[in-house]
């Protein structure tokens, strides 16, 4: 086990870095639109979660690239990677003119979803300007699988690293802008609020891609890889791609589709509620989404040990991985129950107004719902990425579409009447559905690990290959 444990966190470390470092760029990037307009803030939230609905079937796909090149490096078949590399970049530049053509749409879509009216050019700008890096986000997944796969995390730790720092100075400068506030309009040079926001992260995607399009040229992966030997379209290896591929990608759409569901819902209750759960999910993906980087790992060993080695060392992998993430998620779960003041003073520290103050001690009661899940949000992360790295796509899948859609319909079925927050008759009612759908979230995570853990103990993945 202490073989496995080092393993694990010789490749997870990095990645979780990474991972992390993208999740303290959301974090800022959210609490920079809280200081510079408090509903800029909920406007980036709904906006950026519809962005990921939009692009994550896509990236989920080029995803699988870190699992199929784990395989072919455990078949000692390392030719193979630049062919499968090349076609994953294909896909990504393809999807390009679907996201643009999908940004013109925005407006409407957020219209459709009944946004507070306010709201509605706000999330359409952020929305229509990420679509712009939609394509920039399935490249740099792709690319960046060739290192995750080939067991060279430190890579993407330092390549990610640069990104963030980029998108954070862009962040302050296109959304404060510089200079004095001119007279007559009275903004300062370059200052573009959410736009800018927009603009910075749109940059930073396709920044992360060059570094690795610029890496991948070094004559000695170029030579091992058979990079350029394989950049014609291979049809059949795009097809195992896109095999293996569409589940994750369909499993990451059902899940940020359903979760987009719920914060819109949210959304409608009024500015307060969706600040509040805004600040709430900001201090939850500090937790989670370096688990992201762990179940990457979990799912780079299980597709090379199956290959390599046998079922044994993969659950080795995967059990060292669990522990680290439970430690992991266990010292946020203490954080989150007994200093949420402090977490959440963090945002205060610009001057703000009577509603982010009322939004300030509701997102204090809503981190008791994330300390309530945030353990069984690792274990769920890291199974269903074993269970991906294995080849058991299509399982996950139906899994989490079906736990998705069921938490959804339980909750739009059963929510308590609601009224806007901004009307103090009906501030209440609007607290009770907020409570209601954080219980929803509570519930859809708790079942999605109970699913991941049978399916992993149940052992059927041992026999899946997908090389």
């Amino acid at each position: 086990m202490i073989t496995a444990l080092k393993e694990v966190l010789r490749v997870a470390i990095p990645l979780m870095v990474s991972t992390g470092m993208f999740s303290l760029v959301l974090f800022v990037d959210r609490t920079l639109l809280l200081w510079h307009e408090p509903s800029q803030m909920g406007a980036a939230m709904a906006a950026g979660n519809l962005f990921w609905v939009s692009v994550c079937v896509f990236v989920g796909i080029a995803s699988m690239t870190s699992a199929i090149v784990s395989q072919y490096i455990g078949a000692a078949q390392p030719k193979r990677v630049g062919q499968l590399l090349w076609q994953s970049v294909w896909f990504a530049l393809a999807t390009s003119p679907l996201f643009i053509l999908i940004g013109e749409f925005a407006e409407s879509l957020f219209r459709w979803t009944d946004q507070p009216e306010h709201l509605i050019p706000m999330q359409a700008v952020y929305f229509r300007i990420l679509m712009w890096g939609g394509a920039g986000e399935v490249l740099q997944t792709a690319l960046s699988g060739f290192y995750s796969g080939t067991h060279r995390t430190r890579t993407i730790m330092l390549v990610s690293l640069a990104s963030g720092c980029l998108n954070l100075v862009l962040d302050v400068v296109l959304i404060f802008g510089l200079g004095s506030p001119s007279p007559e309009t009275g903004q300062r040079f370059l200052e573009l609020g959410i736009a800018g926001a927009a603009i910075a992260s749109t940059l930073s995607f396709w920044f992360k891609a060059v570094c690795y399009a610029v890496l991948l040229m070094k004559p000695i992966e170029r030579e091992r890889y058979g990079i350029f030997r394989g950049i014609r379209l291979n049809r059949r290896m795009m097809k195992r791609l896109i095999y293996f591929g569409l589940p994750a990608g369909l499993m990451y759409v059902t899940e940020a589709g359903g979760f987009s569901v719920i914060v819109l819902q949210i959304g409608r209750l009024g500015d307060v509620p969706l600040q509040a759960t805004t600040m709430a999910i900001n201090f939850n993906m500090i937790a989670f989404i370096p688990l992201v980087g762990m179940s990457i790992a979990a799912s780079v060993l299980v597709g090379q040990h199956l290959i390599r080695s046998g079922p044994g060392n993969a659950i080795r992998c995967v059990v060292a991985a669990l522990l680290v993430g439970w430690g992991y998620s266990f010292v946020w779960a203490i954080a989150y129950v007994f200093t949420p003041g402090g977490l959440i003073a963090l945002y205060s520290l610009s001057p703000t107004g009577v509603d982010s103050e009322a939004a300030f001690a509701i997102a204090e009661t809503l981190l008791g719902f994330v300390a309530l899940y945030v353990i069984l949000d690792a274990t769920q992360l890291i199974l269903a990425g074993a269970l991906r790295g294995a080849g058991d796509t299509w399982f996950v899948l139906m899994a989490g579409l079906t736990v998705s859609v069921g938490a959804v319909i339980i909750g739009v079925w059963w929510q308590p009447s609601t009224g806007r927050f901004q009307d103090p008759g009906a501030a209440p009612a609007a607290l009770n559905a907020l409570d209601w759908w954080w219980w929803v979230i509570t519930g859809w995570i708790c079942t999605l690990a109970a699913v991941m853990a049978g399916r992993f103990a149940q052992g059927k993945w041992q026999r899946m290959r997908m090389v």
